[in-house]
């Protein structure tokens, strides 16, 4: 079980998209862009809080290594765990730093149950008890951005705000703008056609792009390696 995703637990599923588990030992992980904060359990090195990232980053694999996380929705992590997500954005934070003692709680019940992903469910399960559910407008926002490429203005008419307005409101829970979250989302959904076997050209004009070129632009700026190396490593 190199890396596992489990889908979120009927009452989480408003703040989690998934809980996972990656045991090492394997090459480096290139961890894309996708809007989400997650919180990370790495056993032996301790608990985190990463993202959201605005571009890729490589993280080493180590022997017999042990990781467990917890991929939030964009914009659900601040009002499940009262953190900024814009100062967020691009770091990896020890878990102490954002949630003080409930970093050492977190730890405890992972290391003492036989089944780590579900103390961590239940860990976020208390959160979510007393939490407010994420701005009902960014999740209409992210839905439309997961579909298809938009401009901000138009996007903002379709939601009724002002662009400024949206802008404000995505930043301050997603951790940065539309604008980068569209180019995010619209990223992932082409490489994931072109990972289920899609010509690249087509791939690169269903997803929104200009051409293939501008494609492999994107994905050299947002992934730090052209498509081309990321559908091989598939």
């Amino acid at each position: 079980m190199p890396y596992r995703e489990h889908p979120a637990p009927r009452e989480l599923e408003p703040w989690l998209v998934c809980t996972w588990e990656r045991v090492g030992d394997g090459p480096p992980v290139r961890v894309l862009p996708d809007g989400c904060i997650d919180v990370i359990y790495h056993r032996g090195v301790g608990s985190a809080i990463v993202g959201p990232n605005t571009t890729a980053f490589v993280v080493p694999v180590a022997s017999e290594s042990y990781m467990l996380g917890a991929r939030m929705r964009p914009g659900a992590a601040p009002v499940l765990l009262g953190v900024a997500a814009q100062s967020l954005r691009d770091e990896r934070v020890g878990i102490e730093l954002a949630l003080g003692s409930e970093s050492a709680r977190l730890e405890e019940e992972i290391e003492g149950d036989r089944d780590p992903v579900r103390a961590l469910e239940r860990w976020l399960a208390r959160h979510a008890a007393g939490a407010e559910s994420p701005d009902p407008l960014v999740g209409a926002a992210v839905r439309r951005l997961s579909r298809r490429a938009d401009d901000v203005n138009g996007l903002a008419r379709e939601l009724g705000v002002s662009g400024r307005g949206l802008r404000r409101r995505m930043t301050a829970a997603v951790g940065y703008g539309p604008k980068r979250l569209g180019r995010v989302l619209r990223l992932r959904r082409a490489l994931a056609a072109a990972q289920a076997g899609d010509e690249l050209g087509r791939v690169a004009f269903d997803a929104g792009y200009a051409d293939q070129a501008h494609f492999s632009g994107d994905c050299r700026e947002l992934a730090g390696v052209p498509p081309s190396l990321l559908i091989s490593q598939s």
